[in-house]
């Protein structure tokens, strides 16, 4: 599947409108959005925003599937 800007949108817009009104996760709204549009989850990674990348990011961090940031600098 070829990159397009305006699909990219479209894929965003669907999974900020599925948070709103079913209020799940984000990696939730991600894999139904695909599903309906019929899309890889590995084609639907290149179509995340910065915004959206950091949500699901945080998300991962809240359930360790990545690991916590750590503010403090080392002594």
């Amino acid at each position: 599947m070829i990159f397009d800007p305006e699909k990219q949108q479209q894929f965003c817009k669907k999974v900020e409108i599925h948070i709103s009104k079913w209020n799940g996760t984000y990696l939730e709204a991600v894999m139904a959005v695909t599903e309906d549009m019929e899309i890889e989850p590995e084609v639907a990674a290149k179509f995340l925003t910065k915004p959206i990348i950091e949500k699901l990011q945080e998300e991962a961090r809240q359930i360790n599937l990545l690991p916590k940031i750590k503010n403090k600098l080392p002594i």
